[in-house]
């Protein structure tokens, strides 16, 4: 079973588009765009697990530098 999710991203002024490049290329990343509005990027991630999800986020995501605020929305199946 694939998990996806949406990682909604606020960052420093003036760094939205470098850390959507440096998402973009990290494995199990979908998308990582720059948009307007209270955050400024918002990535589709796929993962294996919960776990797998858990630690793309936590332990490559947030490690990007710029990056002051994740809020990590997996989608539900209703």
């Amino acid at each position: 079973m694939t998990v996806r999710a949406y990682v909604l991203i606020q960052t420093e002024v003036g760094k939205a588009a470098a850390v959507a490049s440096q998402i973009g290329a990290l494995e199990g990343i979908v998308s990582a765009d720059d948009v307007t509005g209270p955050y400024d990027v918002v990535v589709r991630v796929e993962a294996a697990s919960m776990d797998e999800l858990g630690r793309l986020v936590v332990g490559q995501v947030q490690a990007i530098d710029g990056i002051t605020k994740t809020t990590t929305m997996p989608v539900v199946n209703l």
